[in-house]
Parts: structure tokens; C-alpha cells; sequence
């Protein structure tokens, strides 16, 4: 993984010193509310419903041991003795003082951890696949041009101050387990007709109060110009973007109403003037460099393995061990290296917020990963962790342990593997809760034969319409809304956040709590009358179409 040099540490550590002086000048009485406001969003500083909220950074969610013991150590010494891991890959606090965050921060730098842009109107952190260097439909590992990205867009002056937030996903495979057509700027790593690895370019994507698919705007970009492009695609959003109504601020509501074709010739036209004047090819990345960026992400020293003989000892577990059977069926991944799995480890399990963990847990993981995968692990989008690089032959032992510290809930992919916000326990933002129907879902739908049965499904829920548990691309969506200070919850089924990318539609009325487990319960029953073999639960609905799934729902109240 990337490790800082002089200058990275310089910079943070700097930047640790300039906001502790800022907190306390702010907690003095010298900074308004409103002054302090900018400068602690760009450090990742919440205030939430109840408490400060950090977020803390993890670049295209890739840790090290030593890092997540450090969180372990910070959740008890300045929280509460666990933290929560977000779809963008990152890590959020959700119950720090703020004279301590500066503290905090002052921890994580220690590890090469830090906070900046993780909030703000800025480029927030560039994340991409968890299974990058060793997913077998890769076209090339993703991590490289991410931290290439990242050392760009950290501190870039003419970008800290944008319209509206900022992402940016990247994914380097052919199946996309980044759902980079729901970003700002969605990139996707190609191959020209002469072999040549390139992007294709695309802007506009985004949920929220306005759910957009990106629209393509580049089909093939040499690797060189990647960073001039991207200042070409931001200068015309810096310019043009909205300024004065932040719910028309993101850069979709322009490619929208401009036309991505449009928006695709202005970015041109901006472009050829960044090379024009850019005589000594400055901007742009040599080969040397991005060579460099590449030994950061070398692989591991793999042991030769017979893939055959290690295949065949796990099927003679799995036979005698249900359990462990189904654990690798839903949470291990064959990787391109022969002889060698990813492993995910579930932060779902009935009971508890869906990707909060324990610093016990921490610690355990840090563990597993020192154990079992080289001292490194993955946060993934769906907020698990991802042991790769995991022998084949290691995988029971790993599964025991992994299983005595609740991290091997065999439930990777189905219903019960659900993304949630925090929502209305700790969002100031939410209109209503999310956890208490993600468990009450959970609880509902228990019985592993018939989760397996239903098959793939994923199951989003979001506290408000800010869209932060995405549930407009959920196979099933459920968004929380406010009726005169009540709790209800609108569902929608449909959405995709693959490359064949849709937004869901609602189905009907919203339900009151006490009704969403039943209504999931009947969307489940029209899929299985209705389905035909092997058919997913997107691929019923797609073909049979919303009325059946609402008439049911709705039927006694028609």
C-alpha cells in the first residue's frame, strides 16, 4: 500500500497544527460559528443530532494493521468503543468531544491517517473496488491511479472551494463493485484497439434529492492526460455550477441542464486550452511517475500452489461443515492468484448497525489480517471489510476465528447484507430512523435456507433523501420521511448500482415502521411465484414490471 513520504507526513502533520490552534481559538471565543464552520467540515467535522461527528479518511478503503489498531485505540480513548464504516469507504467518530478532536487527528497522523476532505465543498475521498489487484475480471488494479487522484486533488487550491461536494470513483474491472456511474466523475479503466489501457470518462452521476446515472463524455482518454482532464472537468464546474441554491449545486444538475454533450465540448474546448498552455508538458503524468505510484501497490510474496488439490480439500470441509460451507459460498471469492481467496468479513449480523464495529473487533481483525493477509485489509461499499490474498488452505482456520469474534455472518450479497445510514439516531439530517428497520429485517428473515433461496438481493435503506445508504439504487429501497412529525418510510424497488446502472421507482404510499418488514415480506412472496429458475429478484421485476409487486402490497388497502 502507499506510504507516505517526508512531504505527505509534513503536510498533515501541519494541518493537525493549524486546525488545533483554529478549535481553540473557535472554543476562545475568537472564530464565529460561522467562520469555524468551513474549516472544520475540511477536517471531517460533524455536528450531528447528538454529538460532533469525525470522519475520518481512508483512501480507496485500503488499511493497514497498524492503522486499525489505532482506530481500535482511539474509538475507546475519545468515543465510545466502536466506529462506523460508510459506503464512500471511510470511517466516521460518532461521539468525539471537540476539544478533542485535534487530538484525534494528532493520533492518526501518527499511522499516516488523517481527516482532511473527508467534508466540505471539495474533492472528498476517491474510492474504488475492494477486490482491486486481485479480482479475476480485472483490467488493470485501480489503486494506483486512486492515489494518483489522491495526491492530486489533496489541497488543490482551485478546488477547495466548489459548488457542492465532490466524488470521484474509479473502477480497473468488468464487473463494477464501485458504482462509478453514481459519481461526480466516474472512470472506468478500458483497453484501446491497440491494447493500450486508457478511461473512459464519465460526469454527472449522483443520488440525493436528484438521483442521476453519469452520462459518458469520453470514451477513451490516454493515461497522461488524466490529471489535465480532470482540471479541465472541474474548472468548468467551478465556473459554471450553481451557487446559490445548494440543492441545484452538484455538477448533474449542470451536465442535466446543459446536455452531456454540451457539457463534453465545453470540457474539451477547456481542455485544449490547459495543453495549449502547458508548453513544457508539465501537466502531464510521464511514465516514470505513474511507474513509481505502481511500486507502492506490488504484490505480495504468494506461495505456489496446486489450486486443484487446495479446491478439493475445501470442498471435503464444506461437506462435513454446513456452516462453513455456507460461509464460503456467500463471503470467499476466488482470487487470480491461483491458490488464493478474498475473504469478507460481514459487519451485518442481526442485532447491530449495519457497519459498526467494536474496538474489540478492530483488534481482532487487525489480527486476522496480520494472520492471514499480510497485515492489510479492504472497507468496502457495502460497509464490510475484505481479507485478501488469503491461502486457500487457511481459510477454515480463518473462518473459526473469524466466527468467534461475530465477524463470519454468512450473509455477503442477500437481503440481510443491507447498506444503512446512521439516520435519525445520530443524523441531524434524517427525517427518521434506519437502523431499527435494517434490524427489524434482519430479524425478520433469519432463516438462512430461505435467504439463499431468494438469492442475490440488496436491500438499501436511507434516513432522508441526502441518499447516504443509496437506497435509489437498492434492488429494494427504503427512504424515511417525515409525515407531521411521524416516521414513515417509502419503498422502491428496481435500482442497480451495476454498469447497467438504474434508479428505483417507488411502489406506492409510504408505510408506517410497523408495516416495512411486512411489505418486504410481500414484495418476496410476488418474486417467488413469479420468478423462473436462477432469476434474481431485479431480474423478475425487470421482466414482469411494478404492478403485480404493488398490487400485492397495497391489496388491503385497495
Amino acid at each position: 500500500m502507499y506510504t507516505y513520504d517526508q512531504y505527505d507526513q509534513t503536510l498533515v502533520d501541519e494541518r493537525v497544527a493549524q486546525f488545533r490552534d483554529q478549535t481553540q481559538r473557535y472554543l476562545d471565543g475568537q472564530i464565529s460559528d460561522e467562520e469555524f464552520l468551513p474549516l472544520r467540515l475540511q477536517n471531517g467535522l460533524y455536528v450531528q443530532r447528538l454529538a460532533p461527528m469525525l470522519r475520518i479518511a481512508i483512501p480507496y478503503g485500503l488499511l493497514s494493521s497498524r492503522q486499525v489498531r489505532k482506530l481500535a485505540e482511539i474509538s475507546r480513548r475519545f468515543d465510545k468503543g466502536y466506529v462506523h464504516f460508510t459506503t464512500r469507504q471511510n470511517i466516521q467518530l460518532n461521539w468525539p468531544q471537540l476539544e478533542e478532536v485535534p487530538d484525534i487527528l494528532a493520533e492518526l497522523a501518527s499511522v499516516q491517517m488523517h481527516a482532511i476532505q473527508t467534508s466540505g465543498n471539495c474533492i472528498r475521498n476517491t474510492t474504488t473496488d475492494q477486490f482491486a489487484g486481485v479480482a479475476v475480471d480485472e483490467i488493470e488494479d485501480p489503486r494506483p491511479w486512486c492515489e494518483i487522484i489522491r495526491q492530486w486533488s489533496t489541497f488543490h487550491p482551485e478546488f477547495a472551494f466548489l459548488p457542492r461536494k465532490f466524488k470521484i470513483a474509479v473502477c480497473g474491472s468488468e464487473e463494477d463493485r464501485a458504482a462509478f456511474l453514481l459519481h461526480d466523475i466516474g472512470i472506468q479503466l478500458v483497453k484501446n484497439d491497440r491494447g493500450e489501457t486508457g478511461f473512459h470518462i464519465y460526469v454527472g452521476g449522483g443520488l440525493g434529492r436528484t438521483p442521476v446515472i453519469a452520462s459518458s463524455i469520453r470514451e477513451f482518454l490516454p493515461q497522461k492526460h488524466l490529471l489535465t482532464y480532470l482540471d479541465a472537468i472541474l474548472r468548468v464546474y467551478n465556473r459554471y455550477g450553481n451557487r446559490d441554491n445548494k440543492y441545484k449545486a452538484r455538477i448533474k444538475i449542470l451536465v442535466k441542464a446543459w446536455t452531456p454533450e454540451v457539457f463534453a465540448q465545453r470540457v474539451e474546448s477547456e481542455w485544449q486550452q490547459i495543453i495549449a498552455g502547458d508548453k513544457d508538458g508539465l501537466g502531464e503524468l510521464t511514465g516514470r511517475e505513474i511507474e513509481r505510484v505502481k511500486t507502492c501497490f506490488t504484490l505480495p510474496n504468494y506461495k505456489i500452489v496446486d489450486q486443484a488439490e487446495a479446491d478439493a480439500q475445501l470442498a471435503a470441509l464444506a461437506q462435513d461443515n454446513i456452516p462453513f460451507a455456507r460461509w464460503l459460498s456467500r463471503n470467499v471469492r476466488d482470487q487470480k492468484q491461483p491458490g488464493y481467496s478474498a475473504v469478507t468479513l460481514s459487519l451485518k449480523p442481526a442485532g447491530v448497525a449495519p457497519g459498526d464495529v467494536t474496538d474489540r473487533q478492530l483488534e481482532k481483525i487487525a489480527d486476522l489480517a496480520d494472520q492471514f493477509s499480510f497485515g492489510e485489509l479492504r472497507s468496502t461499499h457495502n460497509q464490510n471489510i475484505v481479507l485478501a490474498d488469503v491461502l486457500k488452505s487457511d481459510l477454515f482456520d480463518l473462518w473459526q476465528l473469524a466466527k468467534a469474534d461475530g465477524l463470519a455472518t454468512p450473509n455477503i450479497g442477500t437481503i440481510n447484507d443491507i447498506i444503512c445510514c446512521p439516520g435519525g439516531d445520530y443524523c441531524s439530517l434524517a427525517n427518521a430512523k434506519s437502523i431499527p428497520v435494517a434490524e427489524a429485517i434482519q430479524r425478520k428473515f433469519e432463516d438462512l435456507d430461505y435467504v439463499y433461496d431468494l438469492g442475490d438481493l440488496e436491500l438499501n435503506i436511507s434516513g432522508c433523501m441526502n441518499a447516504c445508504g443509496h437506497h435509489h439504487v437498492g434492488h429494494i429501497g427504503i427512504l424515511g420521511v417525515d409525515k407531521k412529525g411521524e416516521e414513515w418510510y417509502q419503498i422502491q424497488i428496481g435500482g442497480s448500482a451495476s454498469k447497467q446502472a438504474a434508479l428505483a421507482k417507488v411502489l406506492g404510499p409510504s408505510l408506517s415502521r410497523d408495516a416495512v418488514v411486512e411489505g418486504i415480506e410481500k414484495l418476496l412472496d410476488v418474486y417467488i411465484e413469479h420468478r423462473q429458475p436462477e432469476e434474481t429478484f431485479l431480474a423478475t421485476y425487470q421482466r414482469i414490471g411494478m404492478d403485480k409487486f404493488k398490487e400485492r402490497v397495497y391489496a388491503e388497502h385497495s
